[in-house]
């Protein structure tokens, strides 16, 4: 159970920062906008939660406008020092009324009994000297520090004059049958509000009024929620939309939200149910919510069958709600109070004939106390005008994108959209191989079996057999590709390229119809079978390729597609090429669009010049790069390239450089060596890295590789050293297998193994092994969890 020490300095830090929504009733809880009762649209919803009251916050409208933006406690206590009559005089108004609430606050205790040592009390005492010392200022610090309150409280409740303006307004909430109406019949000791432990007790709005100890007391009891489910969710919202509409006029002062203790377990979720609550009454409605637990004299048998600790088990249970109410309102920082209760008339009584829970709590002056302090703080809150303070939900603070990172990525090596970026190397590789022995030219015919001849080969025939073919097609693709490198230097030489023309086209050759694509595999659903009005995608001969993005998990699940992928690459002119790739995903509340463009010019000296932008979407801000490359063949078997880069996001700029090189010995050996800084204000990152590539010996027909890597990078004072592993091969005919490896100084590392096989099926079965330990994990951490709750 949550202890008084934890609620007073969450309750402290939310009423001295002024909440949204404070307990007098001014925030947007209780929104003065028409309600539609029958709506059960969730933006309509939030639209309306979204409007708040003008006639409680005329006050710090004006006094916004003169300061531009919302005053925090530091700027009320700067105004307090402004020589104007007016603040003065309404700044005296204010500290009257609250000396005059902690009367009220003195006489509320001696009256329910209550001892001015009890650490709420002296927490509550203290949040109002403390505001009203912010308030006042240095002119009037001496009169706040003058405690004469408690002495006037007791004359006052003595003579019983004047009689005391203090009254309680609390709205019921929660599920039926939990025991909201038996909670009012045993504040008030008396049958006030109609039970039935067999069906639902209260069907329609009510207030329940009456007077404990001189206190004018209303509880607004509503009809019961039913449990959370699908079919449920339209009477919930109903229920709720109704209860809006009714505590509009008069707002209460708390809320209550009742739940039974012992139905709380490791297997309780009413999720579905708060989070309906935050978005009809609005995150602001648990600022004033104090959790009411009944049958909270109930306490488990353990596996021992002895009954487990009453403590541990209410804090379980406590934590647990507390838990589905924070991802509600997406804030962890909430904490509300909870108050134990007990309706059972059996129930264990004191001396005085007073309910008392099983820690030999009395439960009615502890709830009953809560009640109270709740309201004087939310009182003290209307009264000194603090507003506008904290929020609750998830923060909105976008996040920045940090120097090591971006200066990581800017290292990585990027490809211009020049076709001939990397021609040079592989023209040097076959003009190596052009003098080989073997020519697929010259092979002799081989006959190609049918799958039944095939078979009917031995074993050694059959690896025999596929090896030639292997063999007969590696020579085929090198054939292909020296052809390919000839023309190419044909047409640099005689300086006859045509604007946008194929390499592999056939001048009689017509150009492509327009293909469609088969549909992508959608999710199943209970969605309709009728695919007709899915969006296709069309291969034509347009330069312009425009897709559907895939999200399985995406919002419409009837067509799957959350999103747009456009691609184009083109020749501008002579040795001046374009590329534009972007994607843009929205569902119901987010946008993002992601989006590359370059443009690049191959200087026929064997200079490459390049220049693009970048736009990547990141929360509610949009980061923008803009970087340039410049690539310097200096040797036959040597490239430099040199790059930089500027990155805007919100009001701060980055700014990189970076130098490279790269070395080939041989045709299969490959070096890379980068070196860059990136740069912000006054902080710098700097960072390198070393690569060794050793390449197949039929590269580039086939992709086989192995790399190994080095990096180091430095950032305040700090250097973080890295190495990794690549490896791409094929190690039985027909697989494709990918490792990647990395492991650097702080012990952070990953290895990544990568199968793919069109005949190899029986790798699929690893999948059931990852399939099966993961389903015994969670049953395992289920089992452990229960363990611990039913322990204690």
């Amino acid at each position: 159970m949550k202890g008084i020490r934890d609620w007073v300095f969450g309750q402290l830090l939310s009423k001295s920062l002024a909440s949204t929504g404070p307990l007098s009733g001014s925030g947007s809880f209780f929104s003065e906008e028409p309600v539609n009762e029958e709506s059960d649209d969730p933006a309509h919803m939030a639209q309306l939660e979204s409007s708040s009251p003008t006639s409680d916050t005329s006050c710090s409208s004006n006094c916004n406008q003169e300061t531009g933006s919302p005053q925090s406690l530091e700027q009320v206590a700067a105004d307090s020092y402004q020589p104007n009559h007016e603040v003065e005089v309404k700044k005296a108004d204010s500290l009257t009324k609250i000396e005059d609430l902690r009367i009220n606050f003195f006489r509320l205790l001696l009256r329910f009994g209550q001892s001015h040592d009890n650490l709420l009390v002296a927490k509550v005492l203290h949040r109002l000297h403390l505001a009203a010392a912010i308030r006042a200022g240095e002119s009037n610090l001496k009169r706040v520090k003058a405690d004469g309150a408690r002495t006037v409280a007791a004359e006052q409740e003595a003579s019983g004059t004047p009689e005391l303006n203090f009254s309680l307004r609390i709205l019921v909430l929660g599920k039926t049958g939990v025991g909201k109406s038996a909670t009012i019949n045993s504040v008030f000791d008396q049958p006030k509000a109609p039970t039935d432990a067999f069906r639902p007790a209260t069907e329609h709005i009510k207030e329940v009024v009456g007077s404990i100890n001189g206190v004018k007391v209303t509880f607004i009891d509503t009809p019961g929620f039913l449990p959370s489910s699908t079919s449920n969710l339209r009477r919930n919202r109903k229920i709720m939309l109704s209860v809006r509409r009714f505590i509009r006029k008069s707002p209460p002062d708390i809320v209550l939200f009742f739940e039974r203790l012992d139905l709380i377990n490791m297997g309780y979720c009413d999720f579905p149910l708060l989070k309906l609550m935050t978005e009809v009454f609005g995150n602001a409605v648990w600022f004033n919510t104090i959790l009411v637990m009944t049958h909270g004299s109930s306490t488990p048998e353990g596996p021992t069958g002895y009954p487990i600790s009453y403590e541990s088990y209410v804090t379980q249970c406590t934590g647990l709600m507390q838990h589905y109410i924070n991802q509600a309102v997406s804030d962890s920082k909430l904490e509300n109070p909870v108050v134990l209760v007990e309706n059972n008339p059996h129930c264990k009584k004191n001396l005085m004939g007073e309910s008392v829970l099983p820690n030999g709590q009395v439960w009615k002056s502890h709830f009953l106390l809560f009640c109270i302090c709740t309201k004087v703080l939310g009182d003290a809150n209307t009264l000194l005008e603090f507003e506008g303070g904290i929020e609750l939900g998830p923060l909105i603070t976008p996040r920045v994108p940090s120097l090591p990172h971006l200066l990581s990525s800017f290292l990585k090596h990027r490809s211009t959209p020049c076709p001939s970026e990397s021609e040079p190397e592989v023209d040097e590789i076959l003009l190596s191989d052009a003098d080989e022995e073997d020519d697929y030219d010259q092979l002799p015919p081989i006959r190609i079996m049918t799958k039944s001849q095939f078979e009917k080969l031995t074993k050694s025939l059959k690896k025999d057999y596929l090896d030639e073919l292997d063999y007969r097609e590696t020579l085929y693709l090198k054939k292909q590709l020296k052809d390919e490198s000839r023309r190419r230097r044909e047409r640099k030489l005689s300086g006859e390229e045509n604007f946008g023309e194929d390499s592999n086209s056939d001048p009689q050759q017509a150009s492509p119809e327009a293909v469609l694509l088969p549909d992508m595999a959608v999710p199943p659903s209970f969605d309709s079978d009728c695919t007709i009005h899915r969006y296709r995608c069309l291969v034509t001969s347009d330069q312009w390729l425009v897709r559907p993005v895939l999200d399985p998990q995406g919002w419409d699940h009837d067509v799957g597609f959350d999103g747009v992928n456009m691609e184009t690459a083109i020749e501008i002119r002579k040795n001046v090429h374009a590329s534009i790739t972007g994607q843009m995903s929205k569902d119901k509340q987010d946008f993002s669009i992601q989006s590359e463009c370059a443009a690049a010019y191959a200087d026929p000296r064997g200079r490459t010049y390049s220049v693009g932008l970048d736009v990547q979407s990141s929360g509610k801000g949009t980061i923008y790069t803009v970087h340039s490359n410049t690539k310097l063949k200096n040797l036959k078997q040597n490239v430099t390239e040199c790059g930089v880069s500027l990155t805007s996001f919100g009001n701060k700029y980055y700014v990189g450089t970076k130098l490279e090189d790269t070395m080939l010995v041989g045709k299969q050996l490959k070096f890379v060596v980068n070196a860059g800084q990136m740069r912000c204000s006054e902080q710098v990152a700097y960072g390198g890295s070393l690569e060794a590539t050793l390449r197949g010996g039929d590269y580039p027909v086939r992709d086989d590789r192995i790399s190994l890597s080095m990096s180091a990078l430095s950032f305040k004072k700090e250097m973080v050293l890295g190495g990794g592993f690549q490896s791409e091969f094929r190690p039985v005919r027909g697989m494709r297998m990918a490792v990647n490896a990395n492991l650097n100084s702080q012990n952070m590392g990953q290895v990544n193994i990568k199968i793919s096989s069109s005949e190899h099926i029986e790798i699929a079965l690893v999948s059931v092994f990852s399939i099966f330990k993961a389903i015994l994990h969670k049953k395992m951490t289920e089992n452990k969890s229960r363990e611990v709750l039913e322990m204690g």
